[in-house]
């Protein structure tokens, strides 16, 4: 935990926008802000490549520490490096961690309900910037009748078949999808969205309040054992348990 003020350069996913810049005015630190784009989240080598790209751009002559807002996401920050500047993050599976307040509360949600497609405010308007229409911690749904359109038109129709058949078999193993919804509120729109979404694939609907805990006192500097300090010439490296992430030196000959 740091108590005096520090210089404080925060990376996040603008999937966590609202919540990063409301905490971000709150806290007794210095933040600048850099928000990724919400799409890089289905490519995870490549979104580790632009956090990284990002984290070697920090000046650490005016920076004291990285803060990023972000979860393991699909491994994306497994391997990530800070060479001059103190880097923090939460230990958080994904954004739904970081949404519901808490490891356990998202492994609550795991085990009670595995099938379960997530979305949120910020996640779900900001997604729509890119034509596309997403959930948190899964990857796309797109327009289905467009994609099979192009696939008819590339492949034929029955290699088209075949593709959304099999590109679509995800869906069978989901049967709930649930509504995030935090302090900020959810728009009459975003529900709407939502609600069909749901309706298309057959999904029970559900809506449950988000805690923001996690993101606060990141924000904060209250960083207890939730989160995981990485000094510099290390490395973070995802862990099998728990504690879903460690950080280790880097090899520096």
């Amino acid at each position: 935990m740091i108590t005096s003020p520090n210089n404080i350069k925060v990376i996040a996913c603008e999937s966590m926008a609202r919540s990063v810049y409301f905490y971000s005015a709150q806290s007794q630190h210095k933040i600048d802000i850099e928000l990724l784009q919400i799409g890089l989240h289905d490519q995870p080598n490549q979104l580790r490549s632009q956090i990284q790209k990002k984290i070697d751009q920090v000046d650490p002559e005016f920076y004291d520490y990285i803060v990023l807002v972000y979860g393991l996401c699909g491994r994306a920050i497994d391997g990530l490096v800070t060479n001059n500047t103190p880097l923090v993050i939460p230990r958080a599976h994904d954004c739904i961690t970081l949404l519901l307040g808490s490891r356990e509360a998202y492994s609550k949600q795991q085990n009670e309900h595995p099938g379960t497609y997530w979305y949120s405010q910020d996640y779900l308007e900001r997604s729509n910037r890119y034509g596309q229409s997403m959930a948190l911690g899964s990857g796309m749904i797109t327009d289905q009748q467009e994609l099979y359109d192009q696939y008819v038109k590339k492949y034929g129709q029955e290699n088209a078949d075949y593709l959304m058949e099999t590109m679509n078999s995800w869906q069978k193993h989901y049967d709930r999808a649930v509504l995030v919804e935090t302090e900020f509120g959810v728009t009459q729109e975003i529900r709407e969205k939502v609600s069909q979404q749901s309706q298309i694939h057959g999904w029970r609907l559900e809506t449950i309040p988000g805690d923001l805990t996690l993101i606060k006192r990141l924000l904060a500097g209250e960083w207890d054992e939730d989160y995981l300090i990485v000094p510099e010439h290390h490395k973070i490296k995802m862990l099998a348990n728990e504690f879903i992430i460690n950080s280790e030196p880097i090899d520096l000959n």
